[in-house]
């Protein structure tokens, strides 16, 4: 895993990211407002969602790698959650604390559960301190967007937002089951990251330049507009495309975790 941020800083951009949420939260017009970005959801059930699954990361955090996968979901935690804006605002700003202080007790190098368990991703309180970071920048977004003040992601944040989503979501080491295709996601910022999907899973590097081997898919934009769409927030199509996508869709609609998933159905 690299990250241009340290542990101190990745545990600053947490709370950062997770304040600005709750300023958008606290200024909005309509504290029941629909979130565009997340079909169903008011900006209420965000800032619930958000202090329970911060609450939750904390726990995960204290527990340690051996406890494994805990069977308490943010629901469950949320259920404490206080229904008056003021007051459930409040309640998430302390899940935050709580989140943070786990994090900055047990240091960056602990092993820690985490859902990446086949990622290029490690499994440490350094990696899941780092993904909070765009958990938070992310439902900042939504918040915002559902204020009525849409803003793109930090550019502070953005190009690394990429990377952590690339590496931690969108890499595995289980086969890639469908026929193996080389894809490359071009920031405008001057990153580029190549996903192999092959029998040896989808696994991603870095380069400065464009590999010697041309890839079938590419997706370009602003690390900002990439983030978003990496994680549903835009549209892929508001990217520049070019070249066969086949591969692309497949792996959006592909789910690793799911055994089937892994049995071969022939190539597309």
């Amino acid at each position: 895993m690299q990250t241009t941020f340290d542990f101190p800083e990745l545990l600053r951009l947490i709370e950062d990211r997770s304040a600005a949420l709750r300023a958008a939260a606290a200024s909005a017009p309509d504290f029941e407002a629909p979130l565009p970005t997340c079909p169903g959801w008011t900006l209420r059930e965000l800032v619930r969602h958000v202090g329970g699954a911060q609450r939750r990361q904390a726990g995960i955090v204290t527990a340690g790698l051996d406890a494994g996968k805990p069977e308490q979901t943010w629901q469950d935690v949320a259920e404490a959650a206080p229904a008056e804006r003021e007051a459930l605002i409040a309640w998430a700003a302390e899940g935050t604390r709580l989140l943070v202080d786990a994090l900055r007790e047990a240091g960056p190098d602990r092993g820690c559960w985490a859902f990446w368990q086949t990622a290029q991703t490690p499994l440490t309180t350094g990696a899941v301190a780092r993904h909070q970071v765009y958990e938070a920048g992310v439902h900042a977004y939504d918040a915002q967007l559902a204020a009525g003040d849409t803003q793109p992601l930090p550019d502070e944040i953005a190009v690394d937002a990429v990377d952590e989503f690339l590496y931690t979501v969108g890499s595995t080491s289980l086969p890639w089951p469908y026929k193996p295709a080389a894809m490359d996601v071009r920031a405008a910022e001057g990153a580029l990251w190549r996903m192999t999907l092959d029998t040896a899973g989808v696994q991603l590097s870095r380069s400065a330049e464009a590999p010697a081997v041309p890839a079938e898919f590419i997706l370009e934009g602003t690390a900002s507009d990439l983030a978003l769409a990496l994680y549903g927030r835009l549209p892929v199509e508001h990217l520049k495309l070019e070249g066969d996508r086949t591969a692309w869709d497949l792996l959006a609609e592909w789910d690793p975790n799911d055994p089937a998933a892994t049995a071969a159905p022939g190539n597309a």
